[in-house]
C-alpha cells in the first residue's frame, strides 16, 4: 500500500510524515518525490526531495520513469515537481507513504491501481495555516511572501471540494490538535492492514 499525505498548504503535513515515518510499529518507507525548485534553508537533498536540474528530469522522461509531474509557473520561475518510478514501490511485503499534491494521488492511483494507493487527506483552520506558511517563509533566507500567496490562493482550486470528491476522498483528518490527528490516521492504518 502506498499511503498519500496530502492537504493545503501549512496544514501540518510534514509534521505529521515524519511522525508516521518515526513509528517502527508502522514501518512505513517513505517515497522520496523529485522537484527542480531550489533548495530551501533546513532541507538536505534526498531527505525532503531530490533536487535535480531540467536536463535530469527530460533523462528521467525520455527513460519512460515519470509516473506524475506538475509544473508551477511561480514568481521565480517554473517548478517541477514529479515521482520517478525506480522499482522501489512494487516489492511485496512494504507499504510506502509520501506526501504529494490531489493530481499526484489520482495519477498514482491510476499507475498502481486505486487498491494500492490510500489517501490521508490532512485539514487545518485557513488562519492558521496561512499564520504558519508567513511564519516558516520568515525563516527563509529571502523570503517571499508573494510566493506564499500564490500557494494559499492556489489551494483553494486544487483541493476544492469537488476535486476532493471526484477524487474520492471520504475521510478528511482535522489538524486542530496534532497527536489526536496523528493518533487518527495510525489507528486507520492499522485497521487497513487487519
Amino acid at each position: 500500500m502506498i499511503y498519500i499525505i496530502m492537504g493545503k498548504s501549512a496544514t501540518g503535513k510534514d509534521t505529521i510524515f515524519a511522525q508516521l515515518i518515526k513509528d517502527k510499529e508502522l514501518n512505513l518507507t517513505r517515497i522520496i518525490p523529485y522537484t527542480t525548485r531550489p533548495v530551501r534553508a533546513g532541507e538536505t537533498d534526498g531527505e525532503e526531495y531530490h533536487f535535480v536540474d531540467a536536463a535530469q528530469l527530460e533523462k528521467y522522461i525520455s527513460e519512460g520513469k515519470v509516473i506524475e509531474r506538475r509544473q508551477y509557473n511561480t514568481v521565480h520561475g517554473i517548478w517541477n515537481y514529479f515521482t520517478v518510478d525506480d522499482n522501489e514501490y512494487t516489492k511485496t511485503g512494504r507499504d510506502f507513504i509520501m506526501i504529494t499534491t490531489l493530481e499526484a494521488f489520482n495519477k498514482l492511483k491510476e499507475y498502481y491501481g486505486a487498491e494500492c494507493v490510500a489517501p490521508v487527506y490532512i485539514e487545518a483552520d485557513d488562519r492558521e495555516r496561512l499564520r504558519r506558511a508567513i511564519d516558516r517563509e520568515s525563516r527563509q533566507k529571502q523570503p517571499s511572501y508573494e510566493e506564499v500567496c500564490r500557494r494559499y490562493i492556489a489551494d483553494e482550486h486544487d483541493f476544492s471540494e469537488e476535486n476532493l470528491v471526484s477524487a474520492g476522498i471520504e475521510k478528511r483528518y482535522r489538524n486542530d490538535d496534532i497527536e489526536d490527528c496523528i493518533k487518527a490516521i495510525k489507528q486507520d492504518i492499522h485497521k487497513g492492514r487487519n
